[in-house]
């Protein structure tokens, strides 16, 4: 993309559909840029790269051209954090057990600093004493007194148990030590502009008490909030528009209400925002709140609380008019802006936006392969669900192709209380890429369309969840945009046991189904979640699933694996090796029941992978079979 003024358009790119689509390689591989992240004096950028398998962190010095390179290889590199201007953190995850503690397998994250002045990188979180060197959650970065400190959240022992703890991290000498240890239940803190612990949030699994603490004058600890929520208790949401305030989100009836408290008047006063739909925009390294992101419908809104911010943003929306923006990254003094444009006909790509020159430059695609021709057309989509409620969501339309009686792939999303959006989807423009029409429903129980809307989901997993899918496939037919008879199913997580459901519970709508790390067995899944400790999590899934606990009979009615005997269709199970979300051995129990069945199924698993296809080469595996086993099933032609 060539430099432009501000001030004006871009103009569209245009390209003939090609009738040979790029290889599915294309598509499936690692993003060439995962994260940009820009320094505080904006002038260094740091970017995770990687050529599909292999990782790298490369860092830009705009004044000079330099480039720093550090190879990462296959290691899973997480997130990039500036502290100051020549010290990048690094944060990256491995699926491991925690030797010597008792922890279920999980995805545990270490961080390492790269110091560009010297040239080196070393991990952080090591030498303080009676802690491990995993951290939790994203560095706090706070200038003390002309010095920069990097502050996190990790595990010290007391007594031979483990507690959420701050710990400090020397940049110059690499040694970390703790100062400041948590209580049993501490579950979360915030860390002022001084470096001093502001506030701290408990959390009883257990119990569902909740309880606020914030620091007092005297320099002791004082209870603020007490609530009692199994689910739906309170959050601590970071920093507020001072850097001596703390932000509570709280649910109040059908919205979620955003409180701001000041250290020098702690009392929970009139709502800072009476319904938090989206995320908080904050600067970075944990710093003061800038503004909100919200995705109201299709359009993204952000509203900037400093009024040369929200002109800034204001500019930047109209240089790329048409295309899809969003907040990446800024300097300290908001002059320079990372953002990443999602073109209606192109790929996506990251931009930098200088302010003081009224330039945007081009920093990369996220997909180098792609081009103009390689993007499918993205439409919204509403339509009534069998009981009258709006459902909306998003068809993906091959090129070149009439958007007539096409064979179809109902995607359906994870979480389930998340949702899909306008944006470039990797899976959905590979499969458009062979042939197929793709349906991303946003269904009942989704976040961002407000809470009545989630709460319509609560006990409907496997019933009127599954039916919205359903729903859209016969509307999509009714218009004769798909062939009723030519429609499959596939999705990953819960969109995994959507895709199960399916074949289980609504067999005459698909021809086949895949299932990439979804759960089969509710009864068991929900025990191994209760007999882990993640009692939160276990309420979340039972919530939607009607279910009171994991020995509840109702489960059994919705669970694909107790119902074989009704898959009359192909079933294709890929599941990731290291997947600490939803083991492995859910997808082997289903494969194992539909075998006894006699039924026509498939199983790969992906060595290596966890729960989010976090690796190149895996990821690429998934895709591949995915697409074989459609065209072999469902063929587009």
């Amino acid at each position: 993309m060539k430099p432009f003024r501000l001030a004006v358009l871009a103009a569209a790119l245009t390209a003939a559909p090609h009738a040979i689509a790029a290889p599915l390689e294309a598509y499936g591989k690692l993003p060439n840029i995962e994260q940009v992240a820009i320094s505080p004096d904006g002038q260094k950028l740091g970017v995770i790269w990687s050529d599909g398998v292999q990782r790298r962190i490369v860092v830009r010095n705009m004044a000079t051209g330099k480039l720093s390179q550090l190879g990462a290889g296959d290691v899973k590199v997480r997130s990039l954090d500036w502290a100051g201007p020549d010290h990048l953190l690094i944060t990256t995850s491995t699926t491991s057990y925690i030797s010597g503690v008792e922890a279920p397998r999980g995805e545990y994250a270490q961080l390492l600093d790269y110091d560009l002045a010297q040239g080196k990188v070393r991990p952080l979180m090591r030498g303080a004493d009676e802690s491990l060197n995993i951290i939790i959650g994203t560095p706090m970065v706070r200038e003390v007194k002309g010095k920069t400190v990097v502050i996190v959240e990790g595990v010290s022992f007391v007594d031979n148990k483990g507690v959420d703890s701050l710990f400090q991290l020397d940049l110059k000498s690499g040694s970390s030590k703790i100062y400041r240890t948590g209580f049993k239940y501490t579950k979360d803190w915030v860390v002022g502009g001084d470096g001093e612990p502001l506030a701290e949030a408990e959390y009883n699994q257990e119990t569902g008490a909740w309880t606020l603490r914030n620091r007092l004058a005297s320099g002791g600890w004082g209870p603020l909030m007490t609530r009692t929520a199994p689910l739906d208790h309170p959050n601590l949401q970071g920093l507020g528009r001072t850097p001596d305030s703390f932000l509570i989100s709280e649910r109040v009836k059908d919205a979620l209400v955003l409180h701001e408290v000041s250290a020098s008047n702690p009392t929970v006063g009139e709502p800072l925002r009476q319904d938090l739909t989206g995320s908080l925009i904050q600067a970075a390294g944990g710093g003061v709140l800038l503004g909100f992101a919200d995705l109201v419908g299709d359009e993204d809104v952000y509203t900037l609380l400093a009024p040369a911010d929200a002109e800034a943003w204001r500019k930047i929306r109209r240089a790329y008019k048409g295309s899809r923006v969003q907040l990446v990254s800024w300097s300290a003094d908001r002059s320079r802006i990372v953002v990443r444009v999602d073109p209606p006909d192109d790929g996506p790509s990251y931009a930098l936006v200088d302010l003081k020159t009224g330039r945007a430059d081009s920093i990369g695609f996220l997909y180098d392969d792609l081009k103009p021709q390689d993007v499918s057309p993205v439409r919204p989509i509403r339509y009534k669900a069998a009981d009258g409620l709006e459902i909306t969501g998003y068809l993906t339309l091959p090129n070149g192709r009439p958007d007539r009686k096409l064979p179809l792939v109902v995607l359906p999303h994870g979480g389930p209380a998340v949702r899909d959006d306008p944006g470039f989807d990797w899976w959905s423009q590979a499969l458009a890429s062979r042939g197929y029409a793709v349906l991303r429903v946003n269904f009942r129980g989704s976040a961002g369309f407000g809470r009545p809307f989630m709460e319509a989901g609560y006990g409907q997993w496997g019933r009127k969840m599954q039916s919205d899918l359903s729903d859209g496939v016969r509307f999509l037919a009714a218009e004769g945009t798909i062939d009723p008879a030519r429609v499959c199913i596939a999705g990953a997580s819960y969109g995994g046991y959507a895709a199960l459901a399916g074949a289980v519970l609504d067999p005459k709508v698909y021809r086949c189904a895949v299932s990439v790390s979804g759960p089969a067995d509710l009864p068991a899944m929900l025990a191994t979640l209760k007999g882990s400790g993640r009692l939160e999590a276990t309420r979340y899934w039972t919530r939607f699933m009607g279910a009171e606990d994991s020995k509840d009979p109702v489960l059994k009615d919705i669970s694909p694996a107790a119902h074989v005997d009704q898959v009359r269709i192909p079933i294709l199970l890929i599941h990731g090796k290291d997947d600490t979300v939803v083991p492995l051995a859910q997808s082997l129990a289903m494969e194992r029941a539909l075998r006894a069945a006699g039924k026509d199924v498939q199983m790969i698993t992906l060595a290596g992978e966890d729960h989010w296809l976090s690796r190149g080469e895996t990821r690429q595996q998934m895709l591949t079979s995915l697409v074989a086993f459609l065209e072999k099933n469902n063929p587009p032609n």
